[in-house]
């Protein structure tokens, strides 16, 4: 096997293993290329068709092309989509900067979400390269009653080994991409020839490298305007993948507050 098919391979037993051993599970669908992938994925798993629900919890902030993608391949692809709403700002913490209190939404909706569905394990697309915070992540990450985050206890995984037995009431997080690297992630969306949406693509100089939501993501400067041409920039920049992210400009434990209290 190459690279790719070892990463594919692996993602998938983490998929089945997640499938099998918990009751009740969802996939976290942001529409953005990691858990667009996580989808291709997840169908290749289960033979053509996801077997649980993609949720998508929304803030209404996305931008135009996020929404069109999310209504028309949640039809091609056959999923059994929810989207759930996120509370006004108005029921976030009010002492996270702006950024971050913004974002800080989709924590809210998520809980909310999780006790509408009671759902036992949640699939997300994070990755360890992204941000420092996520590196200290396991692949199934035991979350708390209130969907908290502990970073000081987390399960061994040795041997591919997980701990898939949630306390009464709480959650797992399962992050079956949590191995791979953005470029992985570009170069399997175009060997697989997944679809993508175009905004990750160069126009007049600036591309998006991150989506989130409208008011607080911004384009890089790029010239890349394929995906072979991302390939190249990614192996020559040394600009963070989240730099259009307000929220990573921030207070320097913004983002670790926001996981802590049970972000993505």
């Amino acid at each position: 096997m190459d690279h790719l098919d070892q990463l594919e391979a692996q993602s998938i037993y983490i998929f089945r293993e997640a499938f099998a051993r918990l009751k009740k599970i969802a996939l976290l669908w942001s529409l953005g290329k990691d858990s667009n992938v996580m989808i291709w994925l997840a169908r290749k798993a289960f033979f053509g068709r996801m077997p649980f629900p993609a949720l998508h919890v929304d803030t209404g902030k996305k931008f135009p092309e996020m929404y069109r993608f999310r209504d028309h391949y949640g039809k091609e692809w056959d999923l059994d989509l929810r989207v759930e709403p996120c509370p006004p700002i108005d029921a976030v913490d009010p002492t996270l900067p702006p950024a971050a209190r913004s974002a800080a939404r989709k924590t809210e909706g998520l809980k909310m979400a999780l006790g509408k569905y009671g759902f036992d394990g949640l699939i997300a697309g994070i990755r360890r390269d992204e941000e420092a915070t996520r590196a200290k992540e396991r692949v199934f990450s035991p979350r708390g009653l209130e969907g908290n985050w502990d970073v000081r206890d987390q399960p061994p995984e040795f041997w591919d080994h997980f701990n898939a037995s949630p306390p009464q009431g709480a959650h797992l997080r399962i992050h079956p991409i949590l191995h791979w690297t953005e470029a992985d992630i570009w170069a399997y969306t175009k060997r697989e020839n997944i679809p993508i949406i175009p905004l990750y693509l160069s126009q007049n100089g600036k591309r998006y490298r991150s989506l989130g939501d409208q008011d607080i993501t911004n384009p890089v400067n790029s010239t890349a305007s394929t995906i072979e041409e991302i390939l190249v920039e990614l192996e020559q920049t040394k600009v963070p993948e989240r730099a259009g992210r307000a929220l990573d400009h921030e207070t320097e434990d913004a983002f670790e507050r926001l996981r802590v209290a049970g972000y993505l």
